[in-house]
């Protein structure tokens, strides 16, 4: 975490090498989450190469170096979410993505469903339930992140989990 901050403050000097290797070392998170958000590659890899450019303008605007992370990240959710607004909130699940989110073929309808169902919720429950399950970050990390009240965090979590398993339980009365 020290030589983090270094490279940080370096980075807020004006150091691009600094700068860089910051960035190579959450590339990866990053990608991970702008494709949650916007479920193809293209579009991606679009968000971390904007997430790269806003966030080398802006670096010093970061107070705190020991948060560099979950900036990043929250640059990356803002620029994924301003992408889908730009789309209208549309987002498809593309045949050729059904092997990356199923681990076998028997999964493929629950998993389907599971993504149709969070597809449903606004974009503040989105964020909060990929945080929480995808990235598997605490509440206290999420809100940070997010720029929320943990208290706000906490209940979005809540209601946004209630309105998965209402969806779920009213599918299950349809199938039967």
């Amino acid at each position: 975490m020290v030589i983090i901050n270094q490279l940080v403050k370096k980075a807020q000097k004006g150091d691009e090498k600094a700068y860089i290797i910051l960035f190579k070392k959450y590339e990866e998170d990053i990608y991970r989450m702008a494709y949650m958000y916007v479920r193809n590659q293209e579009d991606a890899l679009d968000i971390v190469q904007e997430t790269a450019y806003k966030s080398f303008d802006q670096i010093k605007t970061l107070k705190q170096p020991e948060y560099f992370k979950s900036w990043l990240i929250r640059i990356a959710i803002n620029t994924a979410i301003n992408q889908l607004r730009k789309k209208k909130n549309i987002v498809h699940l593309r045949p050729e993505h059904i092997d990356i989110m199923c681990a076998n073929e028997h999964d493929v309808p629950l998993q389907m469903t599971l993504k149709e169902l969070i597809e449903g919720l606004n974009e503040n429950e989105k964020s909060v339930l990929l945080l929480k399950f995808y990235a598997d970050y605490t509440i206290n990390r999420i809100s940070g992140i997010l720029d929320m009240p943990i208290g706000t965090v906490k209940t979005i979590l809540y209601r946004s989990l209630e309105k998965l398993r209402k969806q779920l339980n009213k599918e299950d009365i349809y199938e039967q």
